[in-house]
C-alpha cells in the first residue's frame, strides 16, 4: 500500500530563479527567505531517502473538461515561460515520471465522480509551477520521480477536493509508493498594474496589493500552523473574494487528499510571508502526524470521512 509522506503549499514564483545578484536588487539589497526557504526544505525533507515520488498539484497548468495528471516515463527538455521569457529562459528540466502511479490515479475517477485522465505525450507543454520548484528541491536528486495534475478551470471546490480524494487512493492502490505532495501556488493573488508594478517589487508584505489581503493571507497561515484546515475549508467563499491563485485549487487538491476537513496536520514555514508584485507568498510544509494525517485531535467540527475512501 502507498503512502503520502509529506505535503506542502509552496511558493514558485518567477523571483526564485532570477541570479541572486537580480534578486536583491529588486529587494533593497536583500536576499527573498522564499529562496533560502527552499532550500532549507531541500536539506530538511526532499534530500533524505524516505520518499520516490512527488506530485506537484500545478496552479499554472488549467484543463477544461478533465483533470489531467502527466504519466511520461521521463520529461526533459529546455522551458521557457511564455509569460516572462526574459527570466525563465531555457530552464533545462530532466526527471523520471511515474506511469504507473499516474494511472493508478485515473483508475479512481468513476469511484469519485469525476475525470481524470492520464497523459503521456512527450509533447505535453510544462509549467513554471512544477519546473522552478523541481529547480530547487528536485535536481541533482537522481532517481525521485516527479508528475503533475493541474487544475480544472470549469471545476469547483468540490471537484478539486474529490481529484484529492482519487489521489490519495491511487496512492493507497500502488504497492510501496511514498509519496510528496507540492500544492505549487499562492496565496491572495492581485498583481498591481503594469505602470506601478515596478514600485512593488520589494518582497515587503506591505507591497501585497490591499492590507485586506494580507490579512487575509496572514489568518490562514496561523490557521495551517494550528493544523485547522477545516476552517480554511470553511471560509472559502470569503477568502476567493482576495483572488488566490487559480482559486485556490491547488490547495483544495492536496486538502482532499489528506482528508478535506478532518486534516489536522499543523504547518511549518520555510522563510517569511512576502509579497510578489501584489500577490501573497509563503512555503507551508506539512509533516504527516504521529497518528496519520485525520488522527486523533481532529478538530470536533471535521466530519468529513479519512481518505481513501470512495464517496
Amino acid at each position: 500500500m502507498g503512502e503520502i509522506v509529506g505535503a506542502g503549499l509552496l511558493a514558485h514564483v518567477p523571483t526564485i530563479v532570477l541570479p541572486e545578484e537580480t534578486r536583491r536588487a529588486l529587494n533593497d539589497g536583500k536576499e527573498i527567505t522564499l529562496v533560502t526557504g527552499l532550500r532549507q526544505l531541500r536539506e530538511d525533507v526532499f534530500a533524505r531517502d524516505d520518499y520516490d515520488t512527488v506530485v506537484v498539484l500545478d496552479s499554472h497548468w488549467a484543463t477544461t473538461v478533465e483533470f489531467v495528471v502527466t504519466a511520461q516515463p521521463r520529461r526533459a527538455g529546455l522551458y521557457t515561460s511564455e509569460e516572462l521569457p526574459r527570466g525563465m529562459c531555457r530552464m533545462p528540466y530532466d526527471f523520471p515520471g511515474d506511469p504507473e502511479l499516474a494511472h493508478a490515479i485515473a483508475h479512481f475517477a468513476d469511484a469519485h465522480a469525476t475525470f481524470i485522465t492520464a497523459i503521456d505525450d512527450a509533447c505535453l507543454p510544462i509549467q513554471y509551477a512544477t519546473v522552478n520548484l523541481w529547480k530547487f528541491l528536485g535536481e541533482g536528486l537522481p532517481g525521485k520521480r516527479w508528475m503533475s495534475i493541474g487544475v480544472c478551470q470549469t471545476g469547483d471546490m468540490e471537484d478539486h477536493l474529490r481529484l484529492g480524494r482519487a489521489l490519495a487512493d491511487g496512492i493507497a492502490a500502488t504497492p510501496g509508493r511514498r509519496v510528496l505532495l507540492i500544492a505549487s501556488g499562492a496565496l491572495s493573488h492581485t498583481f498591481w498594474p503594469l505602470r506601478e508594478i515596478r514600485d512593488h517589487e520589494s518582497s515587503d508584505p506591505r507591497h501585497v496589493f490591499t492590507p485586506e489581503a494580507r490579512a487575509a493571507d496572514e489568518e490562514r497561515i496561523a490557521w495551517f500552523k494550528e493544523g485547522r484546515h477545516d476552517k480554511v475549508l470553511d471560509t472559502m467563499d470569503t477568502f476567493r473574494t482576495y483572488r488566490p491563485e487559480a482559486k485556490f485549487f491547488h490547495y483544495l487538491m492536496m486538502a482532499g487528499a489528506l482528508g478535506d476537513r478532518a486534516c489536522v496536520a499543523r504547518a511549518r514555514q520555510y522563510g517569511a510571508y512576502e509579497n510578489a508584485v501584489g500577490t501573497g507568498q509563503a512555503h507551508l510544509w506539512f509533516d504527516r502526524p504521529a497518528d496519520g494525517w485525520t488522527g486523533p485531535g481532529s478538530p470536533a467540527s471535521a466530519t468529513v470521512p479519512a481518505p481513501h475512501r470512495p464517496v
